[in-house]
């Protein structure tokens, strides 16, 4: 039996936030498969907190330790002198590193809880400062094993995953021992039957006794994974603790953590979901993005990247990684773009400071190219962007595009004529290779 304070010390609840193992229908990991150009595979989701997950599991029968929120030291200490001591204080965030930054701490009395809930509220977890507790009941561990279920998208199925090494990296577990963590794909038509849960008890390795309560454990989780929409139901550590369940077994199962995602685009059929998201948690960028009714998703590069239809933006990404360069973001402006919003993409990429360069590629079909051109134009007078844009422009007015750009004599911008050759052009100008004057216009060939 691991004590209370050992738990608290060394289980990495939330810590485990970005280490869910990505795996291929066949098996692998995302850095399995060499170098590759960075693609945009982020699903919009809206991540909630642990206290929150904690009450989409009881709504479904999921077993969870009883808990209080708490946003003062004041009700910190009635939701403990509620629950009993000892009990455990939670910072609430939407990272990982709570329990190395101090914010997880076993209060074994009144006096306990005042001062860990005063040190934890406020407290800053990289970059996100503590405005809510968790006070939960402590619990008895005998054991921790981790259990999620995840969307996999190459194998167009959710797949459920159950491993004897919870509290841990578990991405780590599935580099350094693969074979610790039994997989399964559930038939969205069949969905999880009862020997599906046995089957991967079996194959975990999970101890005897509760073959049976991890099973059904399991099959409330893909309930919840399906019935609220998730993108991703995950507990680590869900644990075995001591004492008698419901069923009369002599051991019970719980969820000690909670890591849910929901499906942004699923929200709508959830109103009472809808109110559990936490901006504060937010990119500000992204969230930015989204007010304006634009499809972005930030990445880690320094090209900003707009473009009109998923596909060509997917495609002007692996343009500009293939000639050597790292996109900032995605940004799908939409078929039919008009100038306000072309105005509305250039400050939102420009919203980012790392960008040194952005390209606009555009193929216009039902957009027309002399719209994106009045809103490049208008963009520049309302933002003066410090920064070169590249601009390729093909298909509906592209003509008039490129002579709008041209009559607007608009300082630091290129316009290409291929989109190889403007990801080209970007990346020089991003890294300070170009030689090109500012507010030169380069004719198109052709």
């Amino acid at each position: 039996m691991m004590p209370w304070k050992e738990h608290v010390a060394r289980s990495p609840g939330r810590d485990c936030d970005q280490a869910r193992p990505r795996l291929r229908a066949g098996g692998g990991r995302d850095s399995d498969r060499g170098m590759r150009p960075p693609r945009c595979n982020k699903v919009p989701g809206v991540d909630l907190l642990e206290y929150q997950g904690k009450q989409l599991f009881a709504r479904h029968g999921v077993p969870v330790p009883d808990g209080r929120l708490a946003v003062s030291v004041e009700e910190a200490m009635a939701a403990a002198d509620d629950l009993g001591y000892p009990c455990v204080i939670k910072a609430q965030v939407q990272i990982g590193g709570r329990g190395k930054a101090g914010g997880i701490k076993l209060a074994k009395d009144r006096d306990e809880v005042r001062e860990h809930a005063a040190a934890i509220l406020g407290m800053n977890i990289r970059g996100l400062t503590v405005h809510e507790l968790w006070v939960e009941e402590a619990s008895e561990i005998d054991a921790e094993y981790y259990a999620s279920v995840v969307f996999d998208r190459s194998a167009k199925a959710p797949l459920m995953m159950l491993s004897t090494k919870g509290g841990m990296d578990i991405e780590e577990v599935a580099a350094e021992d693969p074979d610790a963590i039994a997989k399964l794909h559930v038939d969205p038509l069949l969905g999880f039957q009862d020997f599906h849960g046995r089957r991967l008890a079996f194959e975990a390795g999970v101890d005897q006794d509760v073959v049976r309560p991890i099973g059904e454990m399991l099959g409330k989780l893909y309930e919840v994974f399906v019935s609220e929409e998730a993108t991703l139901v995950e507990v680590n550590p869900l644990i075995v603790t001591s004492g008698s369940s419901d069923d009369g077994a002599a051991r019970a199962v719980r969820a000690l953590d909670a890591k849910v995602t929901l499906d942004e685009n699923a929200m709508f059929r959830h109103s009472d979901n809808a109110q559990l998201r936490d901006i504060s948690g937010e990119d500000p960028q992204e969230r930015m993005a989204k007010e304006r009714g634009l499809t972005f998703v930030k990445l880690d590069g320094d090209i900003g990247i707009l473009g009109n239809g998923a596909g060509l933006v997917m495609s002007t990404l692996d343009v500009v990684a293939e000639a050597g360069g790292s996109p900032a973001n995605f940004l799908d402006a939409g078929g039919g773009s008009k100038a306000e919003a072309i105005t509305s993409a250039v400050e939102v990429i420009l919203s980012n400071p790392k960008v040194k360069a952005v390209l606009f590629n555009i193929f216009g079909g039902i957009t027309r190219c002399d719209e994106v051109a009045r809103g490049l134009i208008e963009a520049f007078h309302q933002v003066n962007p410090q920064v070169p844009f590249v601009v390729r422009l093909d298909g509906t007015n592209d003509e008039e595009g490129r002579r709008l750009l041209a009559d607007a004599s608009l300082p630091n911008v290129i316009v290409e004529s291929t989109m190889d050759g403007a990801a080209r052009r970007v990346v020089e100008l991003a890294a300070g290779r170009s030689a090109e004057p500012a507010g030169v216009m380069e004719a198109p060939s052709g």
